[in-house]
């Protein structure tokens, strides 16, 4: 039967779960409190890091709707939490995880989806959240500047050439311009 405390862990844990539009599952053996400490740093604020009992993470897990972590939780188990940009945090995970080969990325999901350790991984190689929607916002710029180009370009053209015209009237004869301009009408 479950103790009051053990539903009340269930409980926080699967807030956490809803809350956070990614988490990843980790191995944290042989890692001394210092270094969790510095992992917590380098995920930053865009998450939590948190240990976490196998039994009750199962089960919160599954009270929030996600089933990344079946078959995963094992041994000593903690999983980062993560609120804010999921690419920020990956890259904290991973640098941490090449200074310290104690931390085993297993899994992770992102949006409810599930993700392999290499998934996360190759998360962290992604660019940030802004500079993407900078790329974006040239390419879109870009296409745009391109087509007001285009839709000018005929204008711009027709005004040349009645500037051209005009030049040519002025220069010479009013008799010579009208003689000219007339066989331009009969081909319009």
């Amino acid at each position: 039967m479950p103790t009051a405390e053990k539903e009340a862990a269930v409980a926080e844990l699967t807030e956490l779960f809803r809350e956070a539009n990614a988490g990843v599952l980790t191995e944290y053996r042989g890692l001394t409190v210092a270094q969790l400490k510095e992992l917590r740093r380098a995920i930053g604020d865009n998450g939590s890091y948190n240990v976490v009992k196998n039994t009750l993470t199962a089960i919160a897990a599954k009270n929030a709707g996600v089933d990344a972590f079946e078959g995963q939780l094992a041994g000593p188990s903690a999983i980062a939490f993560i609120t804010g940009d999921p690419v920020e945090a990956a890259k904290g995970l991973r640098a941490f995880a090449r200074t310290n080969p104690q931390l085993v990325i297993k899994s992770g999901f992102l949006e409810g989806k599930p993700l392999t350790a290499a998934e996360v991984t190759a998360l962290a190689d992604l660019e940030p959240r802004e500079v993407l929607l900078a790329k974006m916002a040239g390419a879109l710029k870009g296409s745009l500047n391109r087509a007001a180009y285009a839709f000018n370009a005929p204008l711009s053209k027709a005004a040349r050439t009645v500037d051209a015209l005009r030049a040519k009237v002025e220069a010479g004869s009013p008799a010579e311009a009208a003689d000219e301009a007339a066989p331009a009408a009969d081909e319009a």
